[in-house]
């Protein structure tokens, strides 16, 4: 899968700080003059790229659902018809964002109510297309699971992976690399079991 190398735009490097320092502190807990001081612009300067910390907010939480599943849409597309290539990617996939986006994941659990409710809604339903996406790929490797118990495990894992921003510095204990592959082996275990149970 291709990974985009280009430096981050100016409001790449907002929606970033804004994630982080939300994600600290709380959505309240931050001004748009820390937002902008952590970019190197002046808090007004702010507005020129969004409408308010609402609107960052809002990118935010739908940006990263939109992203997770055209990510996935991808590895289905890539994968062709391997069943346990595809999940390994998905995995992959899901365990890069989890140790990456960190932040998101707090902001996401933290702050998701605040967004308005059609922001909220189109958050829920990629994210419901993100699970049948997952759905799919879990039950083409494991054809014996039925489809609720697919869905299950796969709220189990992702709630597993989604774990990171309680494990501490991205390179504490383990290191990086290390704690993707115990990521990894967590979640192929998880669906493994799953379909043992089945």
């Amino acid at each position: 899968m291709t990974t985009r190398t280009d430096a981050p735009t100016r409001r790449e490097q907002i929606l970033k700080e804004a994630a982080r320092l939300f994600a600290e502190r709380g959505f309240h807990g931050v001004g748009v003059d820390e937002i902008g001081a952590a970019v190197g612009i002046s808090g007004p300067g702010l507005y020129r790229h969004f409408a308010g910390k609402d609107a960052m907010l809002a990118e935010l939480l739908v940006g990263i659902s939109e992203r997770l599943l055209s990510g996935g849409r991808l590895r289905v597309e890539e994968a062709t018809a391997d069943p346990e290539a595809l999940l390994a990617s998905l995995i992959d996939g899901h365990i890069d964002f989890a140790l990456d986006d960190r932040p998101l994941i707090t902001l996401h659990d933290r702050e998701l109510d605040r967004l308005r409710d059609s922001d909220r809604k189109l958050v829920r339903q990629l994210q419901r297309q993100y699970v049948e996406l997952w759905v799919t790929a879990v039950r083409a490797m494991y054809p014996a699971l039925a489809e609720a118990d697919a869905r299950a495990a796969v709220h189990a894992v992702f709630g597993l992976l989604n774990s990171t921003p309680h494990l501490g510095r991205p390179d504490e204990p383990l290191g990086r690399d290390a704690t993707a592959d115990l990521l990894h082996r967590l979640a192929h275990g998880a669906f493994a079991a799953a379909a043992d149970g089945a």
